[in-house]
């Protein structure tokens, strides 16, 4: 006699019993994955997750994840070249999200509301000095004292900020700012020493044998020159003095006419200042207009301001004028970018020949690291040899910002110095690397595990209205040329909150709901900090993975 069949109605009360998940190949997992704005971002930063408390309101949160990774938020805010909006997945949709103006904001509140970094509850029994009070060496300060070791900074100016002070004008980079901010890290209980060079070699063996370890982020102090300008003319004039001395309120007699020579933005810098001082600029770049180093908000502006271009151009020779003043031959020429590590490769073009007159010439062509104290360690061109974290080839000592890399960046440096920090506390205390970028809360190392980032297919756009970014707001040409003022405009609180809510969030979740209401087997179920996914009744179909607006769902092949 045959069992009898389960009746059509059940009376469990529950599908519980029916665990449909046995024949599935594709289990998907909740998961969180690095954004392609976190990869890109020199600093490592968790950008979604602090647009996200952006997002939700709560700016003081946005600023303690955002300082995590970067204590100059609203200095990074102004100056930052954000290649974190080119990486942007919202750009394949609409436009990138202005991550580099939410930045500011959320720095910019920081400092209205006075909030200050942590003093370290428990003290390290280690003295780290760092030599340069730039970006970098202000970022490793500001990261070493976070984990507790004393940190003597020495400066060789009579003021911190390096790059940030003595090159970027105080119309990119308002000077109240840029106090604020590194007084933030000063106050953690860094002890400076300001005019306080390193002169030698000799200076250096002191500062290693006196300290557990050693920073170096010295900059580039050293201007390079052209042949074709005679070294001691009266006319010529370096673009680091010359800017160095405007930050401190000195005006060079320039004349009324002045050429400026370079593409990068030290000479949209120089050019712009000499027009504030009232002369009429002319920029010679060897670069086509599309390919200049400058940042093109910069190029953009200078051009509102009255600065002329003369672009795919180079310098031939000069001479000097009667009663004063200096002709410059230049030409045309067809522009061919730089391999890796070499010069451009350019070529006159025959008949495409001009001259152009001028009472000074302000060469802006870059800057070479001294690097006459640094005889022990080995070298990579014209920087510093050094791994991923920053150390030299010498025992206990570090190095970074333009001491060490070609990549002429403050955020570029900033997260040298970070880098820098996390390894000498990992050296310290005997850690392992992992250990070491787990030390602090929040700090994620993405990139040591190599995750992939989300990439926009896996985005369900669907769920994201179309935005636009809000367009670029700046005083006028001729206020701010008058005034010497800030020339951007920060956002406002309404174009704030309308432009965290465009991020994807990609790969960090915003605990939406759509993987929990659309699988069609109730097998998502909700958990502190996101989800599971129950494994005796999924299918693998893949919809919970279809529906995610983030990315934070992926559907991987299960062996069993």
């Amino acid at each position: 006699m045959t069992a009898a069949l389960p009746p059509t109605a059940w009376t469990t009360g529950t599908t519980e019993v029916f665990k449909t998940g046995t024949w599935r190949s594709m289990l998907p997992r909740h998961v969180a994955r690095p954004s392609p704005c976190h990869q890109a971002c020199p600093v490592n930063g968790e950008i979604a997750t602090w647009i996200g408390h952006a997002r939700a309101g709560d700016l003081r949160r946005a600023w303690e994840v955002l300082t995590v990774n970067n204590p100059f938020p609203a200095i990074a805010g102004r100056v930052c070249h954000h290649p974190c909006e080119a990486a942007c997945n919202r750009a394949a949709y609409d436009e990138a999200v202005s991550v580099c103006r939410l930045e500011r904001s959320v720095g910019d509140a920081a400092l209205a509301r006075g909030w200050a970094f942590d003093v370290p509850a428990l003290e390290a029994p280690g003295h780290v000095a760092v030599v340069g009070g730039g970006p970098s060496g202000l970022s490793a300060a500001y990261q070493l004292r976070r984990r507790g070791w004393r940190v003597s900074l020495h400066e060789a100016a009579p003021k911190l900020g390096g790059l940030m002070r003595y090159g970027i004008p105080a119309y990119r980079l308002p000077r109240d700012v840029l106090d604020a901010e590194i007084g933030r890290i000063v106050a953690m209980g860094v002890e400076v020493h300001c005019n306080s060079p390193l002169e030698d070699a000799a200076a250096l063996d002191r500062l290693i044998a006196t300290h557990d370890a050693v920073y170096a982020a010295t900059g580039a102090a050293r201007p390079k020159t052209l042949p074709q300008f005679p070294p001691r003319a009266p006319w010529l004039l370096q673009a680091s003095d010359y800017l160095a001395r405007s930050s401190e309120g000195v005006r060079a007699p320039l004349g009324r006419r002045v050429i400026v020579v370079g593409g990068g933005s030290a000479a949209m810098d120089v050019a712009r200042t000499a027009r504030r001082g009232g002369s009429e600029v002319a920029v010679v770049a060897l670069e086509p207009r599309d390919r200049m180093p400058a940042q093109a908000d910069e190029v953009h502006e200078a051009l509102e301001e009255g600065v002329t271009f003369h672009h795919g151009a180079m310098v031939c020779s000069s001479r000097a004028l009667p009663g004063g003043g200096v002709a410059v031959d230049c030409v045309h020429v067809a522009f061919e970018a730089a391999v890796p590590g070499g010069p451009p490769r350019v070529k006159p073009l025959p008949g495409n020949e001009f001259s152009l007159s001028a009472d000074a010439v302000i060469v802006a062509i870059g800057q070479d690291a001294e690097l006459s104290p640094f005889t022990s360690c080995g070298t990579t061109g014209a920087v510093l040899q050094v791994d991923i974290g920053q150390s030299t080839s010498r025992d206990k000592l570090w190095a970074g910002g333009d001491l060490a890399s070609m990549a002429r960046f403050v955020t570029e440096a900033v997260g040298m110095g970070k880098r820098a920090a996390i390894d000498i506390d990992r050296r310290l205390r005997g850690k392992t690397l992992e250990a070491a970028s787990r030390n602090v809360p929040l700090e994620f190392a993405w990139n040591a595990t190599r995750a992939a980032p989300v990439a926009i297919a896996e985005i369900a756009t669907w769920h994201h209205t179309h935005g636009r970014r809000p367009a670029a707001v700046r005083a006028g040409a001729k206020q701010r040329l008058a005034t010497g003022g800030e020339v951007q405009i920060a956002l406002s609180a309404a174009e704030l909150q309308g432009e965290a809510e465009r991020c994807f969030s990609c790969g960090s979740c915003t605990a939406c709901d759509n993987c929990y209401s659309y699988c069609p087997d109730l097998a998502v179920k909700r958990v502190d900090g996101g989800y599971t996914v129950l494994a005796d009744y999924c299918k693998g179909c893949g919809v919970c993975v279809r529906e995610c607006p983030t990315g934070s769902m992926l559907l991987q092949e299960e062996t069993r």
